[in-house]
């Protein structure tokens, strides 16, 4: 937490585009946020939800270092914000941390997956197909 500061967004806002650098990330304490993937011609498609005590954003760990979703504010969210290259530093000073740190970012990612998964069955299945 000593990397952290506070960040509020309100309702609306994008903290960040699919494509662009990803050099911080946030634990949301309030509010809600939704990730989102481009489709052109459209706008961009919902494919995931964030919300209080859960971390947003992994792109910052893994390089190049641009996010793989963009994310909006989808009520007032309030979250603890931290700079990615400091956070990184950390880790490599501290390996014990950088290995707590890696294998929560991997919980949640497997989390997302599996989300996504069931999200593109919901969606793609064929009803009865036992999937």
């Amino acid at each position: 937490m000593q990397c952290a500061g506070p960040a509020d967004f309100p309702e609306g806002t994008r903290l960040f585009e699919e494509g662009g650098y990803a050099d911080r990330f946030w634990i949301i304490r309030t509010g809600t946020v939704t990730l989102d993937v481009r489709v052109p011609g459209k706008r961009p498609a919902v494919v995931d939800s964030v919300s209080a005590g859960e971390l947003l954003g992994w792109s910052w760990l893994f390089e190049p270092y641009r996010w793989h979703f963009g994310a909006e504010a989808m009520t007032r969210v309030r979250a603890h914000e931290f700079d990615a290259s400091t956070v990184r530093m950390t880790m490599d000073a501290d390996p014990s941390f950088g290995l707590a740190l890696d294998h929560f970012v991997g919980q949640m990612l497997a989390h997302r997956l599996y989300s996504a998964r069931v999200r593109l069955l919901d969606l793609y299945a064929p009803h009865g197909s036992g999937l």
